[in-house]
């Protein structure tokens, strides 16, 4: 206790000391900061405790390489256990070696948090005896804090370890057919591309619009089937094949995201459905939770995502969800498309330090970028330079200027990197020395070579790097792609199973769906302008229709008119609403299907089930107020008699909407024509004519008005007259059969235009 104190007193006769060389630390060199460390590594050695993991975080702090410097994780004084206190006959010699820190500069931050020591200008926070030393270092603990992306101390989410893919491709081609008014035409998309990209590292596909980034990241991403796909792409040495899509993870350039679901809810549910299903529930939930604060999401987590028309979160956030949806799986290969497009310097920066974060874990990314910072350029470890679809370089990123140099192409002026490269794919040699060569070509006088401003002209300068990329480096690079690595012939096996695994049963992707789906759509369906127009238009017809009696058939027939409105109304308004359904989340069932998330029947059944109990609660209401204001009949059974027919109608209504929408794909060529469909069924529907002739009946057979109208006459009229505006009062249950035949036909049809789309 006694030297406790002295201790205490002498640090804190030390404070003036401190303060001053505290001012002074940033001009002392990180050798003398580095022989700190060893110093007080020394003296925190002990027989009685000699912790490894200690003297590993000392002789690793001064580590400057940013991968090593990732390892480094903050202590946690105060842990109890064996062989963790310090003793007190060190207090001595720690307060020489506190003497020779503050006599030097101030360690850095990861420094002082591998020593496990805790700094304030009047000494330690707690005593030296009641320091504990570390536990065990983990490579996945703790992450540092970098200063120039601003990211913050985060905890490292644990996963599996996952199978390490090998990416090669060699003379990849790729054509389109544009089809015009009279003939066909066959455009080159890509030319002969090869290259490769192994686990741990980041290959970015630059090159300008139009070159053909995506393409390429398309065909490496197996989400194109073409028969005009030449070349070889191999995976682990094996093919592409359906397993593959479960190891996958691509992230599109549109932000493809449900506007109404928060971002916790969107990483729930794909966690739910794309995790193997050795995973239990709880433990989805728990990688969700890990993967919102791994990407510094947890702040937002409960804000909407939003869209077009919904404020939610911002562009980086939410281009951040789009990456967590990929790595939740813990993919072996991510393809990302151009994600810092629309983002500021700084928040591209913290993307692709994520990037490289992904790939030191073992994987393997591609990723196509458009016109990066210096700083952004500097972090790939390769690049492929695309020009009109032709390679004009592979390699090592860092190298890329050194290769540019050496066929006469060099920056006459200070640049980015990338940009000196965008000029050059482009043609545009302006600030750009012209190599000996080009200019030889240009003077020789041939009649095809055109001068640009002066200068060779950017088809010269396009073909000039493609003939100097092929002659002085392409044979090098495809002999080191045909370079096998060495791999376990099971992950080889595992590379190239033809089996899909799904992370959910049916049961559950059905029940995930169909939850994910009420939640996504219940504002759509409650916003204030659709009960207005519902409330509205039933205050309207009951005002119209008020209190009408059916005493005389003259009252009969207003009463019949309003019957008949209410089925129009109720077979128009979900027709239209049904159309928008597969045309707008045509992207979002492409990405998730592409992904292997869930099997397309029951997305289907999910989708269309999932409106049903949305779609009661407004019919219940508009008939709540019509019902009573018009004066119809007051019995308990005709009045829920009138709703399962209004119900009944809507689900007809709604499959003829869901298989147009399906079908055409397209809303001005859907919306035209179940405009026609719908006016034909209401003309044929049996109010406004009666006797129609008999080359043409047979629509009104197809019309759910039709059944729907004559329906709630025989509800409303039962045991009141035999006849109605030429319908027989009956049972009605060749109505009901029809309307059902309707129910599931339509749907049918919608499902099938689906397959037809054959998503992969």
């Amino acid at each position: 206790m006694a030297q406790l104190v002295s201790h205490s007193i002498f640090i804190s006769s030390q404070t003036p000391l401190i303060s001053q060389v505290m001012e002074k630390g940033n001009n002392i060199s990180r050798t003398m900061s580095d022989q700190l460390v060893e110093s007080v590594a020394a003296a925190l050695k002990s027989p009685q405790s000699s912790d490894h993991s200690t003297n590993s975080a000392l002789e690793g702090s001064g580590g400057l390489s940013r991968k090593s410097s990732r390892r480094i994780t903050s202590a946690s004084p105060g842990r109890g256990g064996k062989n963790t206190h310090i003793r007190k006959t060190r207090s001595a010699q720690m307060k020489i070696d506190v003497d020779e820190l503050t006599s030097g500069a101030a360690l850095s931050r990861a420094s002082s948090a591998s020593l496990g020591l805790s700094f304030s200008f009047t000494g330690f926070n707690m005593p030296p005896d009641q320091i504990a030393d570390t536990k065990p270092f983990s490579d996945d603990d703790i992450i540092p804090e970098d200063i120039e992306a601003g990211i913050r101390t985060k905890t490292k989410f644990q996963t599996e370890p996952t199978i390490p893919i090998s990416l090669k491709f060699s003379d990849v081609t790729y054509k389109v057919v544009l089809k015009g008014m009279t003939s066909s035409v066959e455009k080159d998309i890509l030319n002969g591309i090869s290259g490769s990209v192994n686990p741990g590292e980041v290959l970015a596909l630059m090159g300008p619009s139009g070159s053909g980034k995506t393409s390429l990241l398309n065909l490496l991403g197996g989400r194109i089937s073409h028969p005009t796909i030449g070349g070889s792409i191999t995976y682990n040495e094996q093919s592409y094949s359906k397993f593959l899509k479960s190891r996958i993870g691509f992230v599109t350039q549109d932000d493809v995201l449900f506007p109404h679901l928060t971002v916790k809810e969107t990483l729930t549910y794909a966690a739910r459905l794309r995790l193997p299903k050795t995973f239990t529930k709880e433990q989805k939930e728990k990688r969700a939770l890990d993967v919102i604060y791994e990407l510094g999401l947890e702040r937002c987590q409960d804000t909407m995502i939003g869209g077009s028309f919904v404020r939610g979160v911002s562009g980086g956030e939410r281009k951040r969800v789009c990456i967590g949806n990929e790595i939740i799986i813990n993919p072996s290969i991510l393809f990302l498309d151009e994600p810092t497009s629309g983002l500021d310097s700084t928040t591209a920066l913290k993307i692709v330090q994520m990037l490289q974060d992904i790939a030191e874990a073992g994987k393997t990314v591609v990723t196509t970028i458009h016109q990066p910072s210096s700083r952004l350029f500097h972090k790939f470890d390769k690049l492929i330079l695309l020009g009109k679809g032709s390679l004009l370089y592979f390699g090592k990123a860092s190298e890329a200027m050194n290769y540019f140099q050496s066929i006469g192409c060099s920056p006459l002026i200070s640049m980015n990197p990338a940009e000196f490269l965008l000029d050059l794919a482009n043609g545009n040699i302006n600030d750009v020395s012209v190599p000996s060569e080009l200019e030889d070509r240009v003077q020789i006088g041939n009649a095809e070579v055109e001068k640009y401003n002066g200068k060779p002209s950017p088809a010269v300068v396009h073909e000039y790097l493609v003939e100097a990329y092929e002659s002085h480096v392409a044979e090098t690079e495809k002999k080191k792609t045909m370079v096998s690595i060495p791999l376990d012939e099971a992950l080889k096996a595992k590379a190239s199973s033809p089996k899909r695994q799904w992370g959910a049963s049916w049961d559950e992707q059905f029940s995930i769906l169909f939850w994910r789906g009420i939640k996504e759509r219940r504002h759509d369906y409650f916003s204030w302008l659709r009960i207005t127009q519902v409330l509205s238009t039933a205050v309207i017809l009951g005002l119209l229709w008020w209190q009408s009696d059916t005493k005389n058939p003259k009252d009969l027939q207003d009463q019949a008119g309003l019957l008949f409105f209410i089925a129009v109304f109720w077979g128009f308004f979900p027709v239209f609403t049904a159309i928008f359904t597969f045309p707008q989340e045509r992207a979002m069932l492409n990405k998730e299907r592409a992904a292997d998330m869930y099997r397309l029947s029951a997305y289907f059944l999910a989708r269309t089930t999932s409106d049903l109990p949305l779609d009661l609660i407004l019919p219940v209401l508009f008939l709540l107020v019509v019902y009573f204001m018009a004066g119809l009949r007051l019995s308990a059974a005709p009045f829920f008699f009138t709703i399962l027919t209004v119900f009944l109608c809507i689900i007809a209504a709604q499959g003829l909407g869901l298989a147009i929408g399906a079908t055409l794909m397209d809303l001005k060529r859907a919306t035209t024509l179940a405009s026609v469909t719908v006016m034909t069924f209401m003309l044929a529907g049996g109010f406004f004519v009666q006797r129609v002739p008999i080359f043409i009946s047979w629509i009104r057979f197809m019309s759910f008005n039709y059944h729907t109208y004559k329906l709630l006459l025989k509800v409303q009229y039962e045991h009141f007259t035999p006849m109605v505006n030429g319908v027989k009062i009956d049972s009605g249950l060749t109505e009901v059969a029809a309307l059902i035949a309707m129910v599931f036909g339509y749907r049918f049809l919608a499902y099938l235009s689906l397959r037809r789309m054959k998503l992969q």
